[in-house]
């Protein structure tokens, strides 16, 4: 059974970082293209982040240009979201999805295997 599980979310200050996992099982994560999402309250779910299954390819939203990185090991079959200089308006949950195939596309639609989500405040 393909499961995916997001860890690392919290409350953070503004201008603090955190870290995001993604885990994977039931599948191999090589054959895998991996996105981040979130989603605010009232707000709809958009894309903040890719990684192709080799880790060749990576994009991001234009609002979290500079201060995400995501990454991936393979072997550990997990995917990493490194949230630097967060702000506000990043408080959202943060879900990981994956797509068999190699292109990184930041749209919900892509992606067909869904974690839970973790929250991730960011607040004073």
């Amino acid at each position: 059974q393909l499961q995916l599980v997001e860890s690392g979310g919290g409350l953070v200050q503004p201008g603090g970082s955190l870290r995001l996992s993604c885990a994977v099982s039931g599948f191999t994560l090589d054959y895998y293209t991996i996105g981040w999402f979130r989603q605010a309250p009232g707000k709809e779910r958009e894309g903040v982040s890719c990684i192709s299954r080799s880790g060749g390819s990576t994009n991001y939203a234009d609002s979290v240009k500079g201060r995400f990185t995501i990454s991936r090991d393979n072997a550990k079959n997990t995917v990493y979201l490194q949230m630097n200089s967060l702000k506000p308006e990043d408080t959202a949950i943060y879900y990981c999805a994956a797509v068999r195939g190699a292109m990184c596309v930041m749209s919900s639609s892509w992606y067909g295997y869904w974690g839970q989500g973790t929250q991730v405040t960011v607040s004073s």
